[in-house]
């Protein structure tokens, strides 16, 4: 199968507005702490709900680090994290000195589990790292429940769930801290960059200094231009004018860049779940609907085998694809040299990581390529289903 056709997993959508505003930094004497940071700070708090307090940054990375950080977790705590996630969540906790607990995840959401969550604290355990897969939010209630009890900080890695809610509360600001991705692929871009929210002033107030090398007044507080101190270490986790000038006009349209996400995660589920052999990772609570970031597919017996062929016949049929993820965090060399590991304690993860691939969802797409896209699935399941 060949085709002349291209369907990216991912696309940027961008507009003139975008450009427009990007461009009219340019022609402004000011690059970097400016007021475009502040406006798209304040335009996120207001998106994700009240009492957000969002602090701009250079990646979901950053925010991730800054957390830890801010939280002041670091050598001997163990933060308890899921083997089903990117790398960054894991990286941030090892980059304090802290160790990460890997459990494994839910084999519907790909999201871990209360029941693993419990069983993995220790006395030396100190947060919990929640990743919300796919744009589905964790079930939060009986999370929260745990983390009251044992007196946990709760750090939501909300890389790819921008717009998901929990019985109404963006994800991000149910826990302690939510750091968000602003990468070219997911719901909306700033090229690179992140944000750091909180319901915390205090908290926040800590990491916006600790992204800016610890000084102790941001640039436009300073009546002697160039006159600060540093009272403690920091970091330049900044992010520019032209990210946040672009990052406000990419929130101006994301209720509709969520619709139509959702919409193309609905039509696009219901062709292709009823293709035998083949699971669509979603949520399965009416208090958490997905924020879709892309349809993955879980597959079974001689299709899961054939994942890998099945992706390269997708993909020479012009339809982009990814693998959410591509291994469970603790079989990454990394950390199975470091740590060791046990693929039995992590059985749902892996089946995910080498029998799912994932189709695009994005505001980028049209119904015919939709349609192009299951008849696609159709005429490969019939190849290796026969």
């Amino acid at each position: 199968m060949s085709s002349e056709r291209t369907i990216p997993f991912a696309r940027p959508w961008i507009t003139d507005q975008d450009r427009e505003a990007v461009l009219a930094v340019l022609e402004s004497p000011i690059l970097t702490h400016g007021p475009q940071c502040r406006a798209f700070e304040q335009e996120f708090s207001r998106f994700a709900g009240e009492g957000c307090h969002a602090v701009s940054v250079s990646s979901c990375m950053a925010a991730l680090h800054l957390a830890y950080l801010a939280y002041s977790i670091g050598p001997g705590d163990e933060v308890i994290a899921p083997a089903m996630t990117h790398t960054a969540t894991a990286h941030a906790i090892e980059w304090v000195g802290a160790k990460p607990v890997f459990v494994d995840c839910d084999a519907q959401t790909g999201n871990a589990t209360a029941e693993a969550i419990a069983a993995a604290v220790t006395s030396r355990t100190r947060a919990i790292a929640l990743v919300h897969f796919a744009g589905i939010p964790c079930r939060m209630d009986p999370i929260m429940e745990i983390t009251a009890r044992h007196r946990l900080v709760v750090i939501e890695d909300c890389a790819i769930a921008l717009g998901a809610r929990y019985k109404g509360t963006h994800v991000g600001l149910v826990g302690d801290a939510g750091c968000f991705s602003f990468y070219p692929a997911k719901h909306i871009t700033t090229g690179e960059g992140g944000m750091f929210i909180t319901r915390h002033a205090e908290v926040a107030a800590r990491a916006s200094r600790l992204r800016a090398f610890g000084v102790d007044r941001a640039f436009a507080e300073r009546p002697i231009p160039g006159m600060y101190d540093v009272p403690t270490l920091g970091l330049n986790y900044r992010m520019s004018e032209l990210q946040a000038a672009l990052g406000c006009t990419q929130l101006a349209r994301l209720e509709e860049n969520l619709q139509r996400r959702r919409s193309n995660f609905s039509r696009l589920k219901q062709q292709v779940q009823a293709l035998p052999g083949a699971r669509v990772i979603d949520s399965t609570d009416s208090d958490a609907p997905n924020s879709p970031y892309c349809l993955s597919l879980v597959l079974d017996g001689a299709l899961a085998k054939a994942r890998n062929e099945i992706v390269g016949r997708l993909n020479a049929a012009g339809i982009g694809t990814s693998i959410y993820y591509p291994q469970p965090v603790p079989r990454l060399s990394y950390y199975r040299e470091k740590y060791g590991y046990d693929g039995a304690r992590f059985p749902n993860a892996t089946r995910i990581s080498d029998h799912s691939l994932a189709l695009p969802v994005g505001p980028h797409l049209t119904a015919e390529e939709l349609s192009y896209m299951a008849d696609a699935l159709r005429t490969v399941w019939k190849e290796f289903s026969e």
